[in-house]
């Protein structure tokens, strides 16, 4: 059995290698494996301040927010964690603490080191 990786656009087992790409016969694409491939449908946001943020990071506000549809204000310095991003206006989707799980918006939030 080949140690090669299936192919990445249809996912055929016969693979072969032709100096450094690897070409699927099946539908003749080609790529090399050391290549880091970049999802180009990933997201990719940045804080206020201009720092990337990831999933699972730990991030701070930096105004005091009003809760929509509620009397409840989010204060300056809440903290919250990043469980996934949304392609939306909210594009962060968080848990915050004290408050449960939340959108919130990336230009006010602050990535904590």
């Amino acid at each position: 059995m080949s140690d090669l990786p299936p192919c990445p656009e249809c996912e055929s087992a016969y693979v072969y290698q032709d100096g450094s790409l690897l070409i699927c016969p099946e539908c003749a694409h080609e790529w090399n494996p050391n290549e880091v491939v970049v999802d180009p449908d990933a997201i990719v946001l940045k804080d206020a301040v201009g720092n990337l943020l990831a999933e699972d990071d730990k991030v701070t506000l930096i105004k005091d927010l009003k809760v929509k549809g509620s009397s409840l204000v989010l204060k300056v310095g809440t903290k919250a964690v990043i469980k996934r991003f949304v392609d939306a206006d909210h594009d962060i989707d968080c848990k915050v603490d004290g408050h449960g799980h939340m959108m919130l918006k990336s230009k006010f939030v602050r990535k904590q080191n």
